[in-house]
């Protein structure tokens, strides 16, 4: 974006006001950030979620640690096991998301 010569006046003005940082640019940054902070306590709270929730449902259903796979009881799998593939899956979530919030303030930059 910054190095495009060819731009209009309308995104190189944007371009400057992001540079010099001026209130407007300022407030397109805030956005930004503001959307990506939301993006990523939105996803810190369903992995909390999912991962504390192993414990309490334990707790509430003692049945669970009585059932065995391969010789090894489950709550050993669902607490050892089973967060890393959730943990990869929510991270690969946030950089996408993240991805699409950085494509879409350079289209509204270019704009």
């Amino acid at each position: 974006v910054l190095a495009d010569s060819r731009a209009p006046v309308t995104v190189l003005r944007t371009v400057v006001e992001l540079e010099e940082q001026t209130s407007y640019g300022e407030e397109l940054v805030r956005g930004f950030i503001r959307v990506q902070l939301k993006t990523a306590v939105w996803l810190a709270a369903i992995a909390a979620v999912l991962l504390c929730g192993l414990p309490v449902l334990f707790f509430f259903i003692p049945a669970i640690s009585d059932v065995t796979l391969a010789g090894v009881r489950l709550p050993w799998l669902l607490l050892g096991v089973a967060p890393f593939p959730v943990l990869f899956g929510i991270g690969y979530w946030y950089n996408v998301l993240a991805e699409r919030h950085e494509r879409d303030f350079v289209d509204m930059v270019e704009k």
